[in-house]
């Protein structure tokens, strides 16, 4: 999952205080505005301890103060808040038919979103991580004349990823053993920041999870509305990647076994029957976006047989969601991708079907919602991953000016 020339855990002495300081710097992302005090109360940490810390921040940028508070007991306090205005995550994003390149600050403010249309279907690995790597030069190369240093890349790919940052298999690229991380690494010429390689929807509940409105729940289940269908799970609050990483391919659960051929070689698969390719007809890159502005066009004019195919796909959607409820019972099953467009009409007809097929009533307390982070919500979860990697002590060095 992560590459990177230097062992990112710190060692001995250096390694609690890097734990540390990453604690505080997650309490502060959490409460802020808070104090010092505050901090020392609620982490346990002695604080003489958090002032040092807390110094150390500042000086990396990553915390700043913002004036006295006098709304508490006792003397008026110097409350925290983030900074990080030296600094990026960039997240990215390879699919069937586009690039996403998405740039956040330390609080999550997006710097930067842009999307452009790329065939994936079509391009063979070696133009991927060409174009991969130029949208990443163009990334930090804008962040650099902003005056801020990139602290990492992750790229999504809709596909089984293992530790190393290779994909083992994504079959709607066509792709097999392709080491993403090492030779993404090599055509940026070693930039000298952690590269990393994540499954999309895995990124994708990430960021709903950091970002989206439901954050902070503890169970959620995200499923890609592509051309392929994925899920990223968290349960308890953490992501779950299975014992390789190769967890939450729910588009290749059987959902009819008369169904139609699946890109994996097999038939029936939930994304056979309920991805977007049921729903248009192009595999060109460039008229998958108005094929589904012209399926809401005719939904909202109420045209019978386009309301029909979303309703044939959304029931089968809710056969792969029943099966997500009765295993995992999470809090809400969020539609991202090209699913949100399509909503109004698949919603209540996956969750009627869903609804009837799980065994605990009302789905088990299950939400089935649609994302409001747009297509860019896998890039946007690579850039949480880059943050979750600062929060869990990775932290910058103090800039140079």
């Amino acid at each position: 999952m992560i590459t990177s020339s230097a062992d990112p855990r710190p060692a001995d002495f250096t390694d609690v205080r890097a734990a540390n300081l990453a604690v505080v710097l997650r309490f502060v992302r959490d409460n802020a505005p808070c104090s010092r005090a505050d901090i020392a109360a609620s982490t346990g940490l002695n604080k003489a301890t958090v002032s040092s810390l807390v110094a150390d921040l500042i000086d990396r940028r990553l915390l700043r103060e913002v004036g006295l508070t006098e709304h508490r007991v006792g003397r008026p306090a110097t409350m925290l808040v983030l900074d990080g205005s030296p600094y990026a995550s960039i997240g990215l994003e390879i699919n069937v038919d586009y690039l996403t390149a998405v740039a956040v600050d330390l609080s999550g403010e997006r710097l930067l979103s842009w999307r452009r249309s790329f065939p994936g279907a079509t391009a063979t690995p070696a133009q991927a991580v060409s174009a991969i790597a130029a949208l990443t030069r163009r990334v930090i190369s804008r962040m650099t004349r902003d005056r801020r240093q990139a602290l990492g890349v992750a790229v999504a790919v809709p596909g089984l990823i293992d530790t190393g940052g290779t994909v083992v298999v994504a079959p709607n690229l066509g792709w097999r053993g392709v080491d993403l991380a090492g030779d993404l690494a090599k055509a940026l010429h070693d930039p000298g920041l952690p590269i990393q390689v994540e499954n999309d929807a895995n990124l994708a509940v990430l960021a709903e999870h950091r970002f989206g409105p439901l954050g902070g729940t503890p169970n959620l289940v995200y499923l890609t509305g592509e051309v392929g269908v994925g899920a990223g799970v968290i349960l308890d609050g953490r992501l779950r990647r299975g014992g390789q990483g190769f967890g939450g391919e729910i588009g290749h659960i059987e959902i009819d076994p008369e169904g139609p051929a699946c890109r994996c070689g097999r038939t029936g698969c939930l994304e056979a029957v309920a991805g977007i390719g049921v729903l248009v007809s192009s595999t060109d890159p460039a008229k998958v976006e108005p094929e589904i502005e012209e399926v809401v066009r005719r939904a909202k004019a109420g045209d019978r047989p386009t309301l029909d195919r979303l309703a044939r796909v959304g029931r089968d959607l809710g056969k792969g969601i029943a099966i997500a409820t009765n295993l995992l019972n999470p809090e809400a099953v969020i539609l991202g991708g090209y699913y949100v467009p399509l909503a109004p009409w698949l919603l209540p007809a996956a969750a009627a079907e869903a609804g009837d097929r799980t065994i605990a009533a009302d789905l088990g307390g299950c939400r089935i919602v649609a994302s409001t982070l747009g297509y860019g919500a896998a890039a946007l979860g690579g850039a949480a991953r880059v943050l979750d990697s600062v929060d869990s002590g990775r932290l910058p060095s103090r800039p140079t000016s």
